[in-house]
């Protein structure tokens, strides 16, 4: 008997231990687990998404804003009954009962579940009057692209959680996006709220962009952009409307585009801003920038006379150089050979830079480095180094092969041609304005202080030669009887993708040039790649790109001059 008596004792004893030590844990090891909890059925926590920046362009025109848009929710874990919800939904919205029983049944998250985006107001009305246990509305951002493609590779899009993925939505996604707020709703049982506290974090909503680009200035280059690339069936065609003092982009254009709005229907390709992205070999658009570095570095005079060989140039070191459309020219002046388009005149004034004059005067124009333009993806372009040049490069490269840059590059390098040698950083955001309607940032930079080239030189190419190529030369289809216009034209061969050399069916065609040449306003650069040759229609820069130069321009320019 005694013995039991010890048993029950030492029983009692360590039962009442083990009670002892689980009041201990629970009290003391999971206090933090349960009082969070505890905090979590006592409470709600409800985010307030804030307003994506409006993207402005230059004149006030919305290029995207954001629009509230109503969702039903269902809290999952505060639905007692699943099918007697999708009942009481399903004649509100119109939409299956079964399908919404399955969303509430198979969500992964106990605290949401969408059920649909965009109800009207009455139904959300509805909705709110019957009272659903479980069922909410909650009021999101929806972001809305009003001039649809004619932007799209400029402004980019969002994704599903407003977030930039493109474009300037992109690159201004942090001062865009803005900062959510937070308040803490009390529930009770049955996660119905009863009081409201204080607001943790207050919403902030997102600055907006307000862009060089005018929307009338990039509907007239992508209306004549397109039609070309239509009408000879181009792969793809880029067009820039720069200002030459200061660097803002009055419009670009890129072919094939897409609709921001509805991006997930569009291949991945159609994305490539190709102005920044797509580096090309030049072409004779490239000779201007070489012989103003000639000029500059005094190896050749103004005034000087080059044999250009009759058309058919060899010499040690380098391949045969010969002329488009074999042209057979003697001598030339330098302008003539700008006017012209001579290869062989430009080899020889190649030859007389050498490698590393040739390199130095490229690199102040900025070939081979990116431009700075804000906008994501941009390109490099291709310059190899002096040591990895071959005894043709000097030849070559003066003509436009040997050497890849994006189209905004070449804009570029003819911005610092037209303003009198001043390098200047294309941009596209001339002032970033808060929320509150003040302006954070602003645009204030023009062309740098310092003159890479001599400005009698780049005053000579534009006003004496790019002239004459309009009026006289290889350009003529881009003259205006308004407007005495500069400009030179391209067409490019395109390097094999699969083997060496070239591809000799296809071509790019380009033309860049301004307006007017006394005092030039805007540098417009027309590419379109691969028109089809078996249209016979033609296929140099001359014919397919200086006519929609032209009409960029006209159009452009009267636009400028209209009051």
């Amino acid at each position: 008997m005694r013995n039991r008596t010890i048993i029950i004792s030492f029983a009692a004893i360590g039962l009442f231990g083990l009670l002892g030590w689980r009041l201990f844990y629970l009290q003391y090891c999971r206090a933090d687990d349960y009082l969070q909890s505890s905090h979590r059925q006592q409470h709600a926590i409800v985010t307030h998404q804030p307003q994506r920046g409006f993207i402005l362009d230059a004149r006030g025109r919305i290029l995207a804003a954001s629009n509230k848009v109503q969702t039903v929710f269902v809290e999952p874990r505060g639905v007692a009954d699943p099918k007697e919800a999708a009942t009481k939904l399903q004649e509100i919205l119109n939409f299956p009962g079964h399908e919404i029983c399955g969303i509430i049944q198979e969500s992964k998250n106990p605290g949401f579940a969408r059920i649909m985006t965009g109800i009207t107001p009455a139904q959300r009305d509805s909705i709110q009057n019957a009272r659903i246990r479980g069922v909410g509305i909650q009021s999101n951002w929806q972001r809305y692209y009003p001039m649809g493609r004619l932007t799209s590779h400029i402004t980019g899009f969002v994704g599903t959680e407003q977030s930039g993925l493109a474009g300037v939505e992109l690159k201004y996604d942090v001062q865009l996006r803005g900062a959510e707020g937070q308040n803490v709703i009390l529930v009770d049982a049955r996660r119905q709220p009863i009081g409201m506290r204080p607001p943790d974090d207050i919403v902030r909503d997102g600055s907006g962009l307000i862009l060089t680009v005018d929307a009338t200035i990039q509907e007239f280059a992508r209306a004549a952009l397109a039609k070309q690339y239509e009408a000879y069936r181009a792969e793809s065609a880029v067009a820039i409307v720069m200002d030459p003092w200061t660097g803002a982009i009055g419009a670009m254009v890129c072919l094939p585009d897409f609709d921001p709005a509805n991006f997930g229907a569009e291949s991945e390709q159609m994305f490539r801003n190709r102005a920044i992205t797509d580096p090309f070999e030049p072409g004779s658009i490239f000779k201007p920038i070489v012989a103003a570095l000639a000029l500059d570095a005094g190896v050749i005079d103004y005034d000087e006379i080059i044999f250009c060989e009759n058309g058919s140039y060899r010499g040690k070191g380098f391949r045969r150089i010969g002329e488009f459309g074999n042209h057979q020219f003697g001598d030339l002046s330098v302008r003539d050979i700008l006017v012209k388009s001579s290869n062989i005149g430009m080899a020889k004034i190649g030859q007389r830079m050498g490698r590393q004059k040739l390199y130095d005067g490229l690199k102040l124009f900025g070939f081979g480095a990116q431009t700075g333009i804000d906008l994501p993806g941009e390109g490099y372009g291709l310059l190899y180094p002096p040591a990895k040049w071959t005894d043709s490069s000097v030849t070559r490269i003066p003509f436009g092969h040997e050497i890849a840059a994006t189209a905004l590059q070449i804009a570029r390098a003819y911005c610092i041609l037209t303003n009198g040698g001043r390098v200047i950083q294309p941009y596209v955001v001339r002032a970033v304005v808060d929320s509150t309607g003040n302006v954070r940032q602003l645009h204030r930079r023009g062309s740098s202080a310092g003159h890479i080239i001599k400005p009698e030189v780049a005053n000579w190419i534009i006003r004496q030669a790019l002239t004459g190529v309009v009026t006289e030369g290889t350009g003529t289809k881009a003259a205006s009887e308004k407007w005495q216009i500069f400009g030179k034209t391209g067409t490019a061969n395109i390097a094999g993708s699969v083997q060496k050399g070239y591809d000799q069916t296809n071509y790019v065609a380009s033309f860049v040039g301004g307006a007017p040449a006394e005092k030039p306003e805007v540098v417009i650069l027309v590419s379109i790649r691969k028109p089809d040759k078996s249209l016979g229609k033609g296929y140099s820069g001359g014919t397919v790109a200086a006519p929609v130069f032209k009409e960029i321009l006209e159009q452009t320019l009267n636009y400028l001059h209209r009051d």
